[in-house]
């Protein structure tokens, strides 16, 4: 089993492969992708025709992972809390420097949403109680770092804390406690098929929770995508992932999809990430929110070393080892000189 640290660093690492690998093919329809790159195998610069992506180096990051970071960082200042207003201060700090850059790859529907309603003066108590997107799921992987899944009652709790600004709803909390306790078993040594069954448990209670929101039930979606890719062929599990589970924005797509795909290929966090990319729609958050799953269980060495090289070359200055060392101290776990060390070549 890899240690502590390896986990942690692989969650966000594997969200941030996952992420990247879908940079240039986000919202492109899955035959082109197929036309085009087959399944990914390494970093691609965006193309031409994605107007989300176009002019982006091979090996950038989106949205996904630069608001997990900003998410991560404040758990980090905060000891664990988050700072609501804070957050949105961030949060539209972050879509400024976006713009200032030329980048049209911006805050999704719902934050965007809430930070306006903020702006206008609404309590941030509220300003989230329509948002049912996946922008919550996909950056809740450092609240899956910093608690503990048992008891899963606290999990829920600090995803509820980390995300009511913008994401207030039952099917948003649903989707964003499901991620954040299949990262958080991984950290304590799950295997992807146990974190899985636990993202199940996790969905279920999370819906409880926010406001009301009409939807599909996120933790039954779960359960059915992993039993409808079972058995499947490769293609014919990417096939109805995205033609009957869905890769939209919608949380209740975005994540049963993410949790199918880590079934499909639970040894290969590599593939995972590669698969999820080459799926077609929101693919970029689907294979981020994917690759912390199966990263967290199977620690940063899964993947491959000039993956990491060129992702660190790509996005200078991202520090997501050194944060994930954070993260995984305010959770208490307590580092042995070993893990302390930085890797061999590598900083920490």
């Amino acid at each position: 089993m890899p240690p502590a640290r390896s986990r942690a660093r692989g969650a966000l690492l594997g969200l941030a492969i996952g992420d990247a690998l879908g940079m240039p093919t986000q919202y492109l329809p899955r035959e082109l992708i197929a036309d085009r790159y087959g399944i990914l195998d390494r970093f691609h610069p965006g193309p031409d025709d994605n107007v989300i992506s176009r002019g982006m180096a091979a090996g950038k990051v989106t949205d996904d992972t630069d608001q997990a970071v900003i998410l991560g960082r404040l758990l980090v200042a905060g000891k664990g809390r988050i700072d609501p207003a804070r957050f949105a201060d961030e949060l539209l700090a972050w879509e400024n420097r976006m713009v200032a850059a030329g980048s049209t790859d911006l805050l999704g529907p719902s934050t965007r949403k809430a930070l306006k309603l903020i702006a206008d003066g609404m309590s941030p108590d509220v300003t989230g109680r329509t948002g049912a997107t996946n922008g919550a799921a996909m950056r809740v992987a450092p609240v899956g770092i910093v608690f503990a899944h048992e008891p899963i009652e606290g999990l829920i709790e600090a995803v509820v804390q980390s995300g009511h600004v913008t994401h207030n709803t039952t099917i948003a909390i649903a989707g964003a406690a499901a991620v954040a306790a299949a990262i958080s078993a991984g950290i304590d040594g799950a295997c992807v098929e146990d974190a899985l069954r636990l993202s199940v448990e996790a969905a279920r209670l999370g819906a409880q929770r926010g406001f009301y929101y009409a939807g599909a039930d996120v933790a039954t979606r779960i359960a059915w995508a992993i039993d409808l890719i079972r058995g499947k062929p490769t293609d014919t599990a990417l096939d109805l992932i995205y033609r009957l589970v869905g890769t939209g924005v919608t949380t209740q797509e975005t994540v049963p999809a993410a949790m199918a795909i880590c079934a499909l290929a639970p040894d290969d966090p590599w593939l995972v990430c590669r698969l999820a990319a080459s799926l077609g729609g929101d693919c970029d958050t689907v294979a981020a929110i994917a690759g912390a799953i199966v990263g967290a269980c199977h620690g940063a060495d899964a993947f491959p070393p000039r993956a990491i090289d060129d992702l660190d070359g790509a996005n200078p200055g991202l520090g997501l080892e050194e944060l994930a060392d954070q993260l995984l101290m305010l959770r208490g776990v307590t580092l042995s000189p070993a893990e302390a060390a930085p890797a061999q070549g590598r900083t920490p």
